[in-house]
This record gives structure tokens, sequence and C-alpha cells, in this order.
């Protein structure tokens, strides 16, 4: 028989990833058992947040065989961000994307001319990528 803690501990990085854009909208309804399979509910507002959990559950199991997830995207493709004193596109770009070298993408989608020149309470865009 499957062991709920054992599955939510193997998990956990699915459901921090989640539960840190709790600010963005996303949000984990619920964590149970289904059959021998985690069973993670939730809910995204962008495409962009529903790849980086995508990512982190692959970067957990590959074939992710155990877990059973209904994950739903709320929004649009892109996601919109006020930017926060002290953030950077590298780490705008790492917290979105895992990575902090997409931050052109970034720029790009947001028309910014120099990276190095965003201010607190500037609406960004991070856009899917392909």
């Amino acid at each position: 028989m499957a062991d709920l803690d054992q599955l939510k501990q193997k998990y956990s990085p699915v459901i921090q990833t989640i539960e840190g854009f709790s600010d963005e909208g996303a949000k984990v309804d619920s964590v149970s058992l289904d059959g021998e399979k985690l069973y993670l509910k939730g809910s995204v507002p962008s495409q962009v947040i529903a790849n980086r959990v995508w990512d982190v559950i692959k970067q957990v199991d590959p074939q992710y065989s155990d877990l059973h997830h209904e994950i739903v995207t709320t929004g649009g493709a892109n996601q919109s961000y006020s930017v926060k004193s002290g953030d950077t596109l590298s780490k705008i770009s790492n917290r979105f994307y895992g990575s902090p070298n997409k931050y052109s993408n970034i720029a790009q989608a947001s028309n910014i001319s120099d990276p190095n020149k965003i201010q607190a309470g500037q609406q960004i865009t991070i856009p899917v990528l392909s």
C-alpha cells in the first residue's frame, strides 16, 4: 500500500513550487492518495507557471508513475508580474523558468531595452517559451 507521507515528501518540491506562486494566484486544493498514487489537485494562473510546475515534476521523477495530478490553468499563456524591490530580470527568469539565463525573453516580451534598468512596481510580461 502506498504511503501518503512518503509520497508527499517525494513530491514536496512540486507542492512548494505551486505554493511559491500563491501571490500570482496559484494554489494547492488537495493532496491525498488515489490508490497507489499521490493525488495532487490545484490551479495555476498561466501556462508559464504550469510549465514550471511540470518541469519540477519531471525533475522529481521523470516517469511520475506514482503521481496523479490535476493542475488546471485558470488564465492565459503569458504571466504578468509586478517587479519587486531587489528583483533583477535574471532572478525573475530563474523563478519562472528555473534558469537565470532566459532573462532576454522577458526583456523582449516586456519591451525593455536595457535589462539592467527595471524598477519596483513595473509591470512586465513573462512569456511562454517554446
